[in-house]
């Protein structure tokens, strides 16, 4: 017989992936804490027991679906102590096209954001400062460390550090949404070598653009 907290740990997660589910399905102002039990099989009272409101359900659902992608591929791929700042970029470009192009995030993912974005509750700013932030800053330390090692002799000025992080996040985005756009004229479904393959000509453009910022005119943009 299961004892009481595996049994609370249970009730829990179905809890957020029926949220998840319902959230992505009609929003977050027009998802009903009734519909959400009832889809879990759990009585409306253990909302209040798991999260305390709706909003709080609401904000654990977000941080479950990051959890998740980053347990099943961390940023730096589990790369052992002392790893290259290069093999660091690769792993975390392969790790952002992972999460959002294969089976990181869990499937109702994506229209969770769509509904947020297009009725914002203030909650993706919350995503921002917890889990976007800490990532881009990572970006930004392993883009400065890869341009010092290409140019020794010079600091590469923080805005070039910025935006080097900027284009290598958005290559990975433009993957991500142009995989709808794609679908729209023909059936558009990458597979893990598929990813791989579009992960490393990301890497590999982006450090040739990065080293030749770094000793082009001393690190300064044109």
């Amino acid at each position: 017989m299961k004892d009481k907290s595996a049994m609370d740990e249970g009730t829990k997660r179905r809890l957020i992936e029926a949220a998840g589910e319902g959230f992505a399905q009609n929003g977050y102002r027009a998802a009903t804490v009734r519909a959400i039990c009832q889809r879990a099989g759990a009585s409306v009272s253990a909302i209040n027991y798991h999260f305390k409101d709706k909003e709080a359900l609401y904000e654990a659902v977000f941080e479950y679906a990051h959890r998740i992608a980053m347990e099943k591929f961390p940023h730096d791929m589990d790369l052992k102590p002392g790893a290259t700042p290069e093999d660091r970029l690769r792993a975390f470009i392969r790790s952002t096209l992972l999460s959002h192009l294969g089976s990181g995030f869990p499937a109702w993912h994506d229209r969770l954001i769509s509904h947020e974005m297009s009725n914002p509750t203030g909650m993706l700013d919350t995503v921002k400062q917890k889990y976007i932030q800490p990532l881009h800053a990572a970006l930004e330390g392993l883009v400065g460390e890869i341009m010092r090692k290409a140019n020794p002799t010079h600091k590469p000025d923080d805005d070039l550090v910025q935006l080097g992080a900027m284009n290598i996040v958005g290559a990975c985005i433009f993957q991500h949404h142009a995989r709808h756009n794609v679908q729209i004229v023909q059936p558009f479904a990458p597979g893990p070598a598929e990813i791989e393959a579009i992960a490393e000509y990301i890497y590999r453009y982006s450090l040739a653009g990065l080293r030749a910022l770094a000793t082009d005119k001393d690190g300064q943009t044109a």
